[in-house]
């Protein structure tokens, strides 16, 4: 990503992210990871509906379209909704090219110019460097076109973790609707033990 400030990202050193061999392979549009995801999922009436797909390399392109539900100053993008946004397209990337379980330990965004309702905004994520289970993955997000122009940067430390993090600190009643229904969740394989 490119920054105009001269902090060196990564901020430690790390390894070239590898993208896992069963990886969608570039050009395969990503289904939603759980139906109730309020970045992704289907079964939030005003969510964000962002729809992913699988680049070359260690890269995802997200998109979505910004609603009037979407709002914080009349007629722009809720600052704090776009910072959602990323959230989920650097998660995208670590999930679904590493295939590894993850969770966001810090966001910083950078808002380059307003995001009006009515536009959709262009995502692209790309994983910069692991050590050992921090993941480092930058941004850039796009008005109208994957050309357009640069609105919001962002870049994220994940840390891998196991799969029981999510069962022993999801709520009781959401993970039981899970099991009564694993259609809730997509069927993507991931490595349980990082």
């Amino acid at each position: 990503m490119s920054r105009t400030t001269t902090e060196v990202w990564p901020p430690v050193p790390t390894e070239a992210p590898e993208r896992h061999p069963e990886a969608p392979a570039p050009g395969t549009d990503l289904p939603q990871h759980y139906a109730y995801c309020f970045g992704c999922g289907d079964g939030v009436e005003q969510g964000l509906h962002i729809r992913t797909s699988a680049c070359e390399d260690v890269t995802i392109r997200s998109r979505f379209t910004v609603t009037e539900a979407h709002q914080g100053a009349p007629g722009l993008a809720h600052g704090g909704l776009l910072a959602c946004a990323f959230d989920e397209a650097l998660g995208a990337a670590v999930g679904n090219l590493l295939r590894k379980p993850a969770v966001t330990a810090k966001l910083e965004t950078e808002f380059v110019r307003p995001v009006p309702v009515g536009t959709t905004l262009f995502i692209d994520a790309h994983l910069d460097g692991v050590a050992g289970r921090k993941v480092y993955v930058s941004a850039e997000g796009r008005l109208g076109a994957e050309d357009g122009t640069v609105a919001v940067r962002a870049r994220a430390l994940f840390v891998q973790v196991k799969l029981s993090h999510f069962l022993e600190n999801g709520r009781p009643e959401d993970l039981a609707k899970i099991a009564d229904n694993p259609e809730l969740l997509s069927r993507r394989s991931v490595e349980l033990n990082p």
